[in-house]
């Protein structure tokens, strides 16, 4: 046998790979592939499948939990190993009832499961009396038409996501049944005819005919449909016929982009079947189909190999190429193949550890299809999946909310990695950190690379942010006194995740439409003062009537009232607002504000920099252009600005590296940005989200990932990280604060945004708390002035000596006088 490793052969597929590096490698001549057929040992394609398959999919190996519901064992085809499908004389009841299906739903959702796998033969209502007079009583003509209603009822009552299994389908099937699954599964089995003639496994089985198959496939195609298919080897075929399988799918998937996962599985000889004594592939078979189909398919395809079906070392399935493990249930069998258990998840936790892998959760649609829902998912089924799914299409990894009083736990923060772990780590992981390390510039891609982070990556992503946040800046962990003060929660925008801006005459709303009259924000300075504060940050709704004097007279009456009082205000949006109200320039406007006593703006209104996210999120407010053209022109003023980040709604990780790599930019050019602030976002009482069109917020590890990747990206650039103990928690902070972050923000004595959109915190966190929180880190903290200054001692003292806050008080909105202030119009002038 000739070694692979010198052939020609195995030097073309080298090539191959090294002009498709940075993309999706695949090897595309089927002449070349077929030279595959001679190869005997698939270790000697172990190394490429690997190499391919971690371009594609990084160091995770996915599972899906679910729940099996066999609506009907009944079929019209006679596939000689299959032991799912019986006769109606042995089953005695053709269909289990919806009661039936929901118990089984109800127990998997009790554990944990997301997905409903509806598992059924082909058409059995063609072949079987039995079955049309069940589904007659059932109220239904066709099995298609029961399966619809079970499936709207599970998904309805238990939240679990059906996928169905159901054999071949008209085009007017897939469209009734597309708005109660968002994927289909139909295995091709084979492309080769010859196995469904005389003596064939597929002989008297008209649903395995290839061409019944590859049609069934194209119809999903045209529907728009994500679907799992695969083959299954072992059962007579040969290997050139298995290729010839693989590229059927892979001309199929080239024309629609539909085929989400390939799943290669092995025939198993099962008693009281004709194919009972016929021989099983070995498991070293398998490992070469495998290793073949990634190098066919590509590192993009998903490849699925059934770990219950396999009898070898696990490990072996990952080394040649496979990503995902398929669906593994904790509450029923595999029907189809029941006499081969479950891999309890333990277990196949830990043998996707030693084959240097991490276990992750995967929902039944993958993560391409979701992140393009519009073209793929049915509209009806988009908050089921966005609920189910993590910013980056995965399923949501923990009970964490932004803004809950819920507790998360990354528990690897606390634990410096041993060697064995850092050896597991993915080497583009190490790569692209020694870049973030060295301070050269990343691409979009490797920004979204260390955003899927997980298990021993996520420890060296987390664990070398942190390095370099005592490097920068020690282990001191600051904080700054400060007063929010929100001076109108009214506005004429209509941003879809805000909960805190009301109309002027929404009157029937819990909070009320207010104003702050200028009197009340010169006693709020004041009290601040008085309270040790050095800030007062001053942020609002875009009221109707504001004019860019307006915010001159807010910023003037702080300004006079408290002369040493660092004066942040005013958001790129509320800038924009004021300057084309005066039919000023930016620039202008900005530079009379900072004349007024104007001294940083917060860099919020950011939201996500990428106008695909904006135009669904905030589509009147001012774009990416817009808010980087307000935020230079502060800078060349000589104004700093903080920077921000709100995710976890609509968005993918594609759209926060771009949101990254635009600040970078900006840093570059200006170095006027003090600090990065990552604002997860709070759902409960968002509009988007009860319009169910938005995520429930970020999971803990994509929040503490956000800090992290947040300090390497801007290393050199941006020195101070901060979080957010409004957003996180006091908890939630403390996990930043040891992945990278090195500020708590202010105490803020009033906090109303977050707390409107359904946070639990907010109002005040005092020095104490600030102080208390970092020592149960074993860190101190220290004030900061807002430029990360030295506070004195006089300001120290205060804010630990305050008094109690006096009640605020607001004014009911109404019209103003245009243009002066906060001057509202008496009813008899409104």
């Amino acid at each position: 046998m000739p070694n692979l490793v010198s052939s020609p052969i195995y030097r073309m597929i080298q090539e191959v790979e090294r002009s498709a590096k940075g993309s999706q490698p695949r090897l595309d001549d089927k002449a070349l592939a077929y030279e595959l057929e001679a190869v005997q040992d698939w270790r000697e394609l172990a190394g490429l499948a690997s190499a391919w398959r971690d371009i594609g999919w990084g160091n995770v190996i996915t599972y899906s939990r679910k729940v099996f519901i066999p609506l009907t064992h009944l079929c019209r085809d006679v596939c000689h190993y299959c032991t799912f499908a019986k006769a109606p004389r042995v089953i005695g009841q053709a269909f289990l009832t919806v009661d039936q299906a929901l118990d089984i739903a109800r127990a998997g959702a009790a554990v944990g499961c997301r997905e409903a796998l509806f598992t059924l033969g082909d058409r059995p209502e063609a072949r079987y009396a039995a079955a049309r007079d069940a589904l007659q009583q059932l109220g239904h003509a066709t099995t298609a038409d029961y399966v619809a209603e079970v499936a709207q009822r599970v998904r309805a009552e238990t939240g679990l996501l059906p996928h169905f299994n159901m054999g071949v389908l008209s085009a007017a099937e897939y469209q009734m049944l597309r708005p109660h699954a968002p994927s289909f599964g139909l295995m091709l089995e084979t492309a080769s005819e010859r196995l469904s003639e005389r003596g064939g496994p597929h002989y008297g089985s008209p649903d395995k005919h290839p061409a019944a198959r590859l049609e069934t496939l194209r119809l999903a195609g045209e529907a728009h449909i994500p679907i799992t298919s695969g083959i299954l080897i072992g059962i007579g075929e040969t290997r050139r016929e298995r290729l010839e399988s693989l590229f059927a799918l892979r001309d199929l998937h080239d024309r629609y982009g539909h085929v989400q996962e390939v799943i290669i599985q092995n025939f198993r000889a099962k008693p009281g079947t004709k194919m009972v004594n016929a021989p099983e592939p070995s498991m070293d078979e398998l490992c070469w189909t495998t290793a073949v189909a990634r190098l066919v398919l590509g590192s993009a395809m998903s490849i699925q190999v059934p770990p219950n079906l396999f009898d070898g070392d696990l490990t072996d399935l990952i080394r040649a190429g496979i990503n995902d493990w398929g669906g593994v249930s904790p509450v029923t069998p595999d029907h189809v193949n029941p006499e081969a258990p479950w891999p309890h998840l333990d277990r196949l936790s830990e043998d996707t550890d030693r084959g240097g892998k991490t276990l992750t959760e995967r929902i039944t649609v993958y993560p391409a299809y979701i992140e393009e829902r519009d073209r793929w998912i049915d509209p009806g089924l988009h908050a089921d999946v966005l609920r189910h799914s993590d910013c980056s299409g995965l399923a949501t990894s923990d009970i964490w909310k932004a803004g809950s009083t819920t507790i998360g736990d990354i528990a690897c923060l606390a634990v410096t990695p041993t060697a064995s772990q850092v050896d597991r780590v993915g080497s583009q992981t190490i790569d692209i950190v020694e870049k973030c390390v060295a301070g050269e510039r990343l691409e979009e891609a490797e920004l979204v690379h260390l955003f899927n982070a997980r298990g021993h990556d996520f420890t060296h992503v987390t664990h070398t942010a942190d390095r370099l946040r005592r490097q920068t800046k020690g282990d001191t962990i600051t904080y700054v006194v400060n007063r929010n003060i929100n001076y109108t929660n009214v506005c004429q925008y209509h941003c879809n995740f805000c909960a805190f801006s009301r109309g002027p005459i929404q009157e029937d709303l819990r909070e009320k439409p207010y104003i702050v009259d200028l009197n009340e924000i010169r006693r709020r300075v004041k009290e601040a003062w008085d309270r040790g504060a050095t800030e007062v940050c001053l942020q609002g709704g875009i009221h109707p009537d504001y004019t860019g004097r307006t915010y001159l007279d807010i910023c003037e009456a702080a300004k006079t009232e408290c002369p040493d009082m660092h004066i942040h205000a005013f958001s790129p949006l509320e800038v924009l607002h004021g300057a084309t109200t005066l039919g000023t320039s930016i620039s202008a406007f900005l530079s009379d504000l900072k004349s007024a006593g104007l001294s940083t703006l917060p860099g919020t209104a950011a939201e996500i920099l990428d106008d695909e996210v904006r135009r669904q999120i905030c589509p009147d407010k001012l774009n990416t252009q817009e808010w980087l053209t307000v935020v230079r022109s502060a800078h060349e003023l000589g104004l700093r600005t903080t920077c921000t980040i709100m995710f976890g709604h609509v968005e993918s990780y594609k759209h926060w590296a771009r949101h990254i790599l635009r600040l970078a930019e900006l840093q570059r050019d200006t170095g006027g940005l003090t600090e990065f602030v990552p604002l997860p976002f709070v759902h409960e009482e968002a509009p988007l989200f009860k319009k169910k069109g938005a995520r429930q917020g970020p999971t803990l590890r994509e929040a503490i990932l956000m800090h992290a990747v947040g300090r390497l990206a801007f290393h050199g650039l941006i020195d101070n990280i901060q979080t957010s103990w409004v957003k996180m928690g006091e908890h939630g902070a403390q996990l930043c604060l040891q992945a990278g972050a090195n500020d708590l923000g202010g105490t803020l004595m009033n906090e109303s945004i977050s707390r409107a959109a359904g946070a639990a915190h907010g109002q005040e966190m005092p020095p104490a708390a600030m102080e208390a929180l970092a020592a149960r880190l074993g860190r101190n903290a220290m004030q900061r002035t807002p430029l990360y200054r030295d506070v004195s001692p006089e300001r120290q003292q205060a804010s630990h000596a305050a008094p109690a806050l006096v009640p605020v008080r607001f004014t009911k909105a109404g019209r103003l006088v245009r243009g002066h202030g906060h001057q509202v119009l008496s009813e008899a002038e409104q």
